[in-house]
Order: C-alpha cells, then sequence, then structure tokens
C-alpha cells in the first residue's frame, strides 16, 4: 500500500493522527466512527504514567492521606491505599495506615494515576506499574496474573505456563490483552525491558537530590501504538513525517510484522478534514445532541457531576402499541448514544442519566442491559447502577485525565461558566434607575447612554414611554447610543453640553 491509499473515511477501524507545532491529536476510529480522541498539548503534556521522585510534606491521618511535593506547580495527592510498603519480616507488601507508612520530608517513588483537574493536583500511587508491548510490570507487587479480557481458556493456560519460567527478582507481571499469541521470545524481551527501565528509574532516584521527574511516559502517539494497535485495527496513518519515522522504529521493534500498517498521509486536504473528524468533534461537544428518531440528549458537565436528559422531541413512535413502546424505543436509542459520548468526550466521575419515566420493569431492564452492553467497548472502568424509582441512572466512569469539553473549551467570560448572562430587559432597567439615581447631579444639557445593540434595542422598544417620562422628570434629553463592542451587561451614562 503506497502513503496516499486508503485515506478516506471506511468501515474499517484505523488510527489517525494530526501533529502540529502546538499540538498532537489522536483520533482512534472503529467501524467508520470516532470512538476516542485524546489531544496532547506542547505546554500542557498529559503526566498520566510518569514516576517522579516525591518528597512528602504534609501527612493528614484523619483523611489517610498525605501531600507530595514532585517538581510541579501543584502537590500531589496521595491516599493511604496507595501507599505500598514492604515490611522487613517477610518481604510482603502490605498497605498500612498512613502515619505508620510516611514521615514528613520522606522520598518517595511515585507514579501519576490520574492528571491535574481542575484547581486539585495530581493524584498519585507508590504501587508503580511500567507497561509494555505484552506486559505489565509492577515492581513493587509479588502478584502477577493474566488479564481477565482474555477469554480463551487454552490461551489463559498457555501464558501461565510461559510466565511461570518468566521470573524476576523482585516485583511481578501481568499479561496484557496484547499478549494473546504473543511467543515466549517476545514475552521474554518484554521482561528484560521492563525490568532494566525500572533498575535506571532506582538508579536515578537514587542520584537525584531534589523532587522531579524520573521517568517519562511514551508521546501520545507512541503510547496509542503501544496500548491500542491491535490486529482489529488496519492503519496508523499519520501527517508528520518525524512522527510517522518514529512510530515506524516503535512498531519495527513491538510489532514488526505489522511495520506496513504505519502510513505516512500526504494529502492536500488536511488528514482531520479528510476523515470527517473536525466536523464530527464540533458535533459531538455540543451542549445538545440530536438522536437519529428526533429525541435529543441535554449535556450539562459540572464539577461534582455530568448531568444527561433525555428529551424524546420529534419522535412520536412509527407504529408503535402505545405509548410505552415510544419511550422505551427513545431510551435505548439514548443510552447507545451516551455511551458513545462518555467516551468519546471522555467523561469521567458521576454520571447521572434523566432517563424518560418507564412504566413496565421490563423496559427498565431492557435500557439498563443496552447501556451496559454499550459500554463494553469502554476501555474506562465503568460501573452503572440499575434505574431508579424517580427514573435516573447512576454511573461512574474512570477518570485519569481531563475532559474532551474541559481540555478544549474554557469558562465563559461573559458569564463565568454559568451558562448564563443577565437579560437585555434586566439591564435596560437598571439603566433607567442609574439615571434616575444620578441624573438630577449631572450637569445641565443632555444625557448620553451608550449600550449593546440588544439593550437599545429594549430601551427604544419596550421602555421608550418610561425614558421619555424620565428624561421629563430629570429635565434632560436622553440620547441611545449603540456600541457593538460594548459588553451586554456593560453601559455608560455620560453628560453631554447644551
Amino acid at each position: 500500500m503506497t502513503e496516499n491509499d486508503g485515506v478516506r473515511m471506511s468501515r474499517e477501524s484505523l488510527v489517525a493522527i494530526n501533529v502540529d507545532l502546538q499540538e498532537t491529536r489522536v483520533a482512534l476510529i472503529e467501524n467508520g466512527m470516532i470512538a476516542e480522541l485524546q489531544v496532547e498539548r506542547a505546554h500542557q503534556k498529559a503526566s498520566v504514567g510518569n514516576i517522579y521522585r516525591g518528597r512528602v510534606t504534609r501527612v493528614l491521618p484523619g483523611m489517610q492521606a498525605a501531600f507530595v511535593d514532585i517538581g510541579m506547580e501543584k502537590h500531589a495527592f496521595l491516599h493511604a491505599s496507595d501507599v505500598i510498603v514492604e515490611t522487613d519480616k517477610d518481604k510482603n507488601r502490605k498497605k498500612m495506615p498512613i502515619r505508620e507508612s510516611l514521615k514528613e520530608g520522606q522520598y518517595i517513588p511515585v507514579q501519576v494515576s490520574k492528571d491535574m483537574i481542575g484547581t486539585k493536583g495530581c493524584r498519585i500511587t507508590s504501587d508503580i506499574s511500567l507497561a509494555g508491548r505484552h506486559l505489565v510490570y509492577m515492581p513493587m507487587s509479588h502478584k502477577g496474573g493474566i488479564s481477565r479480557k482474555i477469554g480463551d481458556d487454552g490461551e489463559r493456560a498457555r501464558l501461565q505456563k510461559v510466565m511461570a519460567r518468566l521470573t524476576t527478582e523482585e516485583g511481578a507481571m501481568i499479561a496484557r490483552t496484547a499478549a494473546m499469541g504473543a511467543s515466549p521470545d517476545a514475552l521474554e524481551a518484554d521482561v528484560s525491558y521492563l525490568v532494566e527501565t525500572w533498575q535506571e528509574i532506582q538508579n536515578r532516584f537514587h542520584q537525584k537530590r531534589k523532587p522531579g521527574l524520573l521517568y517519562e511516559d511514551l508521546s501520545l502517539p507512541l503510547k496509542v501504538a503501544r496500548d491500542k494497535f491491535n490486529d482489529t485495527i488496519s492503519q496508523i496513518i499519520v501527517d508528520n513525517r518525524e512522527v510517522y519515522e518514529e512510530l515506524r522504529a516503535f512498531i519495527d521493534r513491538l510489532i514488526p510484522r505489522r511495520l506496513d500498517a504505519v502510513q505516512l498521509y500526504t494529502g492536500d486536504e488536511p488528514i482531520f478534514d479528510a476523515f470527517g473528524i473536525e466536523s464530527e468533534i464540533k458535533r459531538a461537544l455540543e451542549r445538545v445532541v440530536e438522536l437519529p428518531s428526533g429525541g435529543s440528549l441535554v449535556i450539562d458537565q459540572g464539577e461534582a457531576l455530568t448531568a444527561v436528559d433525555v428529551n424524546t422531541g420529534k419522535f412520536i413512535g412509527k407504529g408503535s402499541r402505545d405509548q410505552e413502546d415510544t419511550i422505551l424505543q427513545t431510551n435505548l436509542e439514548a443510552v447507545e448514544e451516551i455511551a458513545y459520548q462518555v467516551r468519546f468526550r471522555n467523561i469521567g466521575g458521576l454520571i447521572v442519566l434523566d432517563l424518560i419515566d418507564m412504566d413496565k420493569p421490563s423496559s427498565r431492564q431492557k435500557v439498563t442491559a443496552r447501556l451496559k452492553e454499550a459500554l463494553k467497548g469502554d476501555r474506562a472502568k465503568t460501573s452503572v447502577n440499575d434505574i431508579s424509582r424517580f427514573g435516573l441512572i447512576e454511573m461512574t466512569r474512570e477518570r485519569t485525565t481531563e475532559s474532551l469539553g474541559r481540555m478544549l473549551h474554557e469558562s465563559c467570560p461573559y458569564c463565568d461558566g454559568t451558562g448564563n448572562v443577565i437579560s437585555r430587559v434586566t439591564i435596560a432597567n437598571e439603566v433607567l434607575r442609574e439615571i434616575q439615581r444620578n441624573g438630577d447631579d449631572l450637569p445641565v444639557g443632555s444625557l448620553e447612554v451608550v449600550v449593546h445593540p440588544n439593550v437599545a434595542e429594549v430601551l427604544k422598544g419596550t421602555s421608550q414611554p418610561a425614558l421619555k417620562e424620565l428624561s421629563k422628570r430629570i429635565g434632560k434629553k436622553i440620547k441611545i447610543t449603540v456600541d457593538k463592542n460594548c459588553h451586554m451587561e456593560s453601559y455608560h451614562v455620560y453628560s453631554r453640553k447644551p
């Protein structure tokens, strides 16, 4: 296949990578749909997976947690459940109360498990893990295993036999789903690479004197290639030659038989335009998402939780026997779209779905089952509760990085993120009160009021009788001036000489 072949959207699964001066974007396309979009910015790189030399700055027994300086602007948060210590007696790793595990001023190696989100610092763990192509190395653990996603009993048995021979002096190995079909030599190579990497990290830890970075995880394109490039993905297409060469070298080392799958995009049209990704990003990040049947979702992401409201809209059913069938079909369609949206937008934490009320228990069970089925393709951990008597589904989704919406958007400077501004009528009434309060104190002559066009429309329309009455009362002419650059909530009252 040549560099320019296969660049149009198809029903196959592939990875498209756009590399710009300031950011790198990676889109995972599954069956012709954009399943995930990840963004890495030059000045705002993700730190999940990075390992640091940390200094414990504060231990909080009441919270069973500690704050750790890892060289970032904000100190990282370490919970007692993420602290693993080795006992001298039996060399087992176990969890202990925070005050017995850590002391203020102590230096420890830690790994970022969750990026800075909003005003919160990183969440870290001392239970470090290093990911290879086929295996994950847990140097602080003594229990290895096989990924639960490997369901074939014969393959699990084969991997257990191979891994039993791959011993290490410390720690344990876990076989990833990518280990399916991997040869013993490939698994052994992974072990050697991971153990050597950990030894280098330990050496840096002892050499370094201050808090700071010991090990940086792979760049976004390489991380995606390591974690998500499998036999179901036909191509990785990138529009930057340097990253293309880097990817080829990386794939050649990990999966040489798939080297031809790495393609360089050289089309005239930007790669994300060629695959229809740009338009999909805009659609998928809108607050209101239209459903094919005519219903809609309204997605509101707050600090504590994300609320998704399901509306029937224009959908009145097609041959449905009763209203219950119509509502059921809308809810079934809605939960499939919700599963897609939370994955694409990378929404984490508590998510509350406000479905349309259903009377039949069988209908509620069908909707819950459809949601759980739709979430199976999501690599993030999810948990779904049954529909409550109020027609709500509470679910959680693992959150390790900032959501796509929060990364690509910022709070509106007008409304400060509330989604509301003071109405034009309210502002017009404030203008009238301001003139009434201070009109008599201004020099004799006329007054000029500078306002936003929307406010001017009210003052010259429904508020015009009140404006004329006020002009008579203060004995001054009042001129309304329109300023398109004026904030709608702002206005200025000036005195004009006669």
